[in-house]
């Protein structure tokens, strides 16, 4: 290069595109990485090598992009071409620094990145979309997808696209009746177009109905009767043949109901920079005949004939087989449907039996298979005045107290009626019609709406003791008498009395049966019989501070006490119980409960021997994995009601991994511990008496191991191949025994740590990975990848995975030529087997010239002979 030529280029060099000129270059000479905006001015400095050696006076380049990348005489590295990130986005380049072209420093090797730059606008795969929606069709549910592609870096927001809904044609009242998922581009009705998205009237047609001319000039005649005009001459007829014609013929792209213009952009829609592409969709909208009548009312036991139609469906489908399905699994469905979507109820219904019924309708093609949604309908049943009212009880009885106030309650009484509650149809009325015996003026009343009975007197039981009354129950159109009987009871004026105060001493054992009846006391009431002022209860008042006693009664004066609770002589040796005879309704206000209501009884627990107790009823423990020899896991606790010594045994060890001390009750680990093994098991924990081993009891220990992360991800399958023909992407799967979070999802990646020129690496899922051929080697060739696997947590190593990249058979199997063979030995070898030759051949002269001697001799002697 001449010194001019020379001065150009470091000019040039000079005023790279950077601009930071020499200086920032100049690097040692040693292996380096560059990374280049692609489309980058040139020429553009990328190193100047400085070698220590005195006699360089050259630089020599090897590898890719030898054509854009240069090196002069001094070392200045330099693009020539501007870079394209879409042709190839790095290159290895080798250096050698020569010496009178002998080299004398390197190769080092230069990694140059291209770096995408968003040169690429996104671009839809049509100009125009077509699509048919039906009108209401649901929001959200997508009836077509656009789709557009960016050839910039799809790892990078240069190639993010997002899409968007730029206008609606028509669009009346400033409403958009469309949506565009930004993402996937998938196009929608909105909120509001699943409720205004209408097609235009159109003509119904029954089942098998043909389609024609003349079924449409039937059809107008029965609408618009004109005799006088023929069909061809009648202007209105032309109108309704067209937009039929129009109906059956939708042509979204010649006669759109609507135009949607579509953006996509890349950048994620998100810069002021992003580059754009439009398309244009246009849209038809289709009739939807298939709409759900809504709900349907029916009264109950309605005349009339039976079958009846109660409402109608229509498919979008034209030769639509009907089928009605009863949602709900009952043995009685009065309804049906025609071959024309009819539904027709076939019984008269009763509300009290059923008051709604849910029918699915299927629309279906000839062979079951569905042309519309299945659709549910609701049938409510209508109540009808046909229950009268009817008393809860035959006869319901009152006890109200002499002397009681005016208004006093005496009761409420319980009615229903079987028509639907809420309704004018089961609105009660009540009214008194008669009592017995009668007074003047009466002696109750009672609330009409709700039933109450009041006094309206204060009663004597000395006038009458008991009232009957008849009180009528009413609906709007049937009515009903109950029953009630009114008693007035005597005040409790007595108080009950026990036969004894004092019941004695009594001995039980600790192991007495829950249940079991301890002694039975008495008490009388002179109060009047039958009533709540004679009724006696039994309350233990002190002495049951845990509750283990209680006294049963049945009101008449008699009590049973009995153990309420198991027996703990060590917790409690005796007890001494008080005991109250009491009467539900309260005393007159001159009296006052006594010691005479009261009596005593003391209750001595003798000693039993008793199984030793647990002091937990659950016993699990959790323990890693990698718990050390000797390791103590639990300590199981039980204690001698007696508190005589207790030992510990333990079984059912499905691995021998525990000892238990019999002792202490510490289990312990005395071998390695391997949830990828076992993870749970149970083992029995005994506890028993030391001297005594038949009072014992027993409990199960649930042991469960915790996962560590004590074992890698390993690859399922080291070796693979690829056919040269047809390079397919090999897949790579790991396993890891540890449980999360010490397993997957798994990284897979070079050992390296950087880009391969040759391969492609990506992760698939959790547990595979995609290893895809870059570039085709000339030859058949075997790779050793270096492949690292990491678990979740990070803990991973290196693995070889080896690829033959062959020629393939046309099964698709790696092509293997016939074996040559070579029959070149060296100088020993040859010498023996020259050696073994010759004496094998002296060994069968040898035998030819004896078996020779032997013929001749044999024929002298028959000679001889003869």
């Amino acid at each position: 290069m001449t010194p001019v030529v020379h001065l150009c280029l470091l000019a040039l060099l000079l005023s790279s595109a950077d601009g930071s000129g020499l200086e920032g270059k100049k690097v040692s000479f040693e292996n380096m990485v560059v990374e280049v905006p692609e489309g980058t001015p040139v020429p553009y400095v990328l190193y100047q090598f400085q070698v220590a050696h005195p006699s360089v006076n050259g630089f020599r380049l090897s590898g890719e992009g030898s054509d854009a990348i240069k090196i002069s005489e001094d070392g200045w590295l330099y693009l020539d071409k501007p870079l394209d990130w879409s042709h190839d986005d790095n290159y290895l380049i080798a250096v050698e620094a020569l010496a009178d072209n002998k080299v004398v420093e390197g190769p080092i090797y230069v990694t140059i990145n291209v770096l995408d730059v968003n040169n690429h606008a996104p671009v839809f795969n049509q100009s125009y979309y077509t699509a048919l929606v039906r009108e209401n069709a649901p929001a959200g549910v997508p009836f077509i997808r656009v789709f557009a592609s960016d050839r910039d870096d799809p790892s990078t927001p240069n190639a993010q696209l997002r899409y968007s809904l730029v206008s609606q044609i028509p669009n009346r009242d400033n409403t958009l009746l469309f949506q565009v998922d930004p993402v996937t581009g998938e196009i929608s009705t909105s909120q509001q177009g699943e409720h205004s998205l209408k097609a235009s009237e159109a003509i119904q047609y029954a089942r098998g109905e043909e389609r024609g001319v003349d079924t449409l000039k039937a059809k107008f005649d029965h609408y618009c009767p004109a005799p006088t005009v023929p069909h061809e001459d009648n202007p209105f007829f032309a109108c309704v043949e067209r937009a039929e014609t129009r109906r059956r013929n939708l042509n979204p792209l010649g006669d759109p109901d609507y135009t949607l213009f579509v953006r996509v952009q890349d950048m994620g829609g998100a810069s002021e920079t992003a580059l754009s592409g439009n398309t244009r969709v246009h849209i038809a909208v289709q009739p939807n005949l298939w709409v759900n009548p809504g709900r349907i009312s029916i009264e109950e036991h309605g005349e009339g004939s039976y079958p009846r139609i109660v409402t109608k469906v229509q498919s979008n489908h034209p030769n639509a087989v009907y089928r009605l399905v009863q949602k709900e699994r009952e043995l009685s469905f009065p309804f049906q449907i025609t071959e024309d979507g009819e539904i027709l109820l076939t019984e008269e219904l009763d509300r009290e039996e059923k008051d709604m019924y849910i029918l699915v309708v299927m629309a279906e093609d000839d062979y079951q298979n569905q042309v519309d949604p299945p659709m549910e309908i609701q049938v409510v049943v209508e109540d009808v005045n046909d229950n009268a009212p009817v008393c809860v009880n035959e006869e319901s009885v009152f006890e109200v107290q002499e002397d009681e106030p005016v208004g006093s309650l005496v009761g409420q009484l319980l009615a229903h009626d079987g028509d639907e509650e809420g309704t004018l149809n089961a609105l009660l009325t009540y009214a008194i019609v008669s009592q017995q015996p009668p007074t003047s003026p009466d002696s109750f009343a009672i609330d009409a709406a709700s039933g109450r009975i009041q006094a309206l007197r204060s009663l004597q039981r000395r006038e009458n003791q008991v009232y009957k009354l008849t009180v009528r129950v009413s609906d709007p159109a049937y009515s009903a008498d109950c029953k009630v009987v009114v008693k007035v009871i005597d005040v409790n004026n007595e108080l009950p009395l026990f036969e004894k105060n004092d019941y004695g001493s009594h001995t039980l054992a600790e192991d007495a049966d829950v249940g079991h009846t301890v002694l039975s006391v008495a008490a009388s009431d002179a109060d009047d019989p039958e009533s709540g002022s004679s009724y006696i209860e039994f309350h233990i008042s002190e002495g049951n501070e845990d509750e283990v006693f209680a006294v049963e009664t049945d009101g008449k004066g008699v009590g049973h006490l009995v153990i309420a609770k198991p027996l703990d002589f060590e917790t409690s040796a005796s007890y001494k119980l008080k005991i109250d005879a009491r009467n539900p309704e309260p005393l007159m206000s001159s009296l006052e409960y006594g010691d005479q209501s009261s009596a005593v009884v003391s209750l001595s627990v003798t000693d039993v021997d008793e199984v030793p107790e647990f002091t937990s009823t659950v016993l699990d423990v959790s323990v890693p994995e990698n718990a050390t020899k000797g390791a103590v896991l639990l300590t199981v606790e039980a204690q001698d009601p007696e508190g005589k010594d207790i030992r510990f045994k333990m079984e059912g060890d499905p691995k021998g991994w525990l000892e238990m001390d019999a002792a202490t009750g510490e289990i312990r680990t005395k071998d390695k511990l391997d949830r990828e093994t076992l993870e749970t098991f149970e083992v029995k924990v005994t506890a028993y008496e030391k001297d005594n081993p038949d009072k014992w009891d027993e409990r199960v220990v649930s042991v469960r191991l915790l996962d560590v992360n004590d074992n890698v991800p390993k690859l399922t399958e080291t070796q693979a191949f690829i056919c040269v023909q047809k390079p397919e992407a090999v897949f790579i799967k790991a396993r890891d025994a540890d449980g999360p979070p010490f397993s997957q999802p798994f990284t897979f990646a070079f050992a390296h740590g950087k880009k391969s020129h040759n391969w492609d690496l990506q992760v698939v899922d959790g547990t595979s990975a995609k290893l895809t051929l870059k570039k085709t080697p000339t030859e058949d060739k075997t790779f050793s990848l270096p492949i690292n696997v990491k678990d979740n947590a990070g803990m991973g190593v290196t693995q070889a995975f080896e690829v033959h990249v062959c020629t393939c058979t046309e099964l698709g199997y790696c092509y293997t030529a016939p074996a040559e063979h070579s029959f070149k030995y060296g100088l020993g070898p040859t010498v023996g087997i020259l050696a073994g030759i010759l004496a094998f051949c002296v060994i069968v002269f040898v035998v030819v010239i004896k078996r020779s001697s032997k013929q001749k001799a044999a024929t002298e002697e028959r000679n001889a002979l003869m």
